[in-house]
């Protein structure tokens, strides 16, 4: 039996560990039992659907543009899941969805453009996904740490207001620490690859079937492209969003705490 191949039977055998999480949270009384069968139960769905989809999608005899068109519902549908997931942001979606669709268009742009990997379906659709998903995650970090930021420091920023800096500069060092806050997970997760963990598409060549050497390559380069794409998410989300935060003249609009 193929290593990529656990058929059903390992399926279920992969359910044990679920069971565990199940057991520990009746134990120790955590009320997360049936959020866990929840997710379970939804990952199951979503995965099968899409498999389903990528089966039609991934055809040698299905044009190269269906693969497209799925990439842009995967950017409207990222950029409506950070309103959801920050929806104390004013302002979010239409700034989410110009981040998102800024990393798409740089990532697969220096991907396809460079001929890192060849412009086909099978790498077309895994690979916006993952630097869409990571870029998606970094954003809502960025978004709610740049709100948060300038709200808790809303009296220094209104100082150097009072002293006639302009909001770009007046807002540049809170906007700064929440650009770090959102760029370092990614840079930590680079940083430990390989000596803390195996990331997931190394994991899933070499299960695959695919020589390690190989693997490793491909691993660095999807690496080292998401963090790219985190870096111009992050700084999209918070240079649009706190342009939004501020009247045109100059004056920072409330911002209330959420609920």
């Amino acid at each position: 039996m193929s290593t990529a191949d656990i058929g059903l039977g390992g399926l279920a055998a992969s359910l044990v560990l679920v069971a565990v999480a199940l057991v520990v949270s009746w134990v120790q009384g955590l009320g997360l039992e049936r959020s866990i069968v929840w997710s379970c139960a939804r990952a199951a769905g979503q995965l099968l659907a899409v498999g389903v989809a990528l089966g039609l999608v991934l055809d040698p005899d299905t044009p190269v543009a269906v693969a497209w068109v799925w990439v842009v519902a995967m950017v409207v549908f990222a950029a409506d899941t950070v309103r959801r997931r920050a929806s104390d942001v004013p302002g979010i979606l239409p700034v989410a969805l110009a981040a998102t669709a800024a990393v798409t268009a740089v990532s697969l742009g220096v991907i396809f453009g460079l001929g890192i990997f060849p412009a086909e379906p099978q790498a077309i659709i895994p690979l916006a996904g993952m630097m869409i998903g990571n870029a998606m995650t970094a954003t809502v970090v960025a978004a709610r740490r740049v709100v948060g930021e300038l709200r808790d420091k809303r009296a220094e920023v209104e100082a150097r207001l009072a002293l006639g800096q302009p909001w770009p500069e007046a807002s540049r060092p809170y906007v700064r620490e929440a650009l770090r806050t959102a760029m370092i997970p990614q840079i930590e997760s680079t940083k430990s690859v390989g000596l803390v963990f195996l990331p997931g598409a190394m994991t899933g060549l070499i299960l695959a079937g695919v020589d390690p050497w190989d693997a490793v390559l491909v691993q660095l380069a999807v690496m080292y492209l998401i963090l790219g794409s985190v870096a111009t998410s992050v700084t999209v989300v918070a240079l649009g969003l706190t342009r939004r935060l501020f009247t045109p003249d100059h004056r920072l609009v409330r911002l209330d705490r959420p609920a």
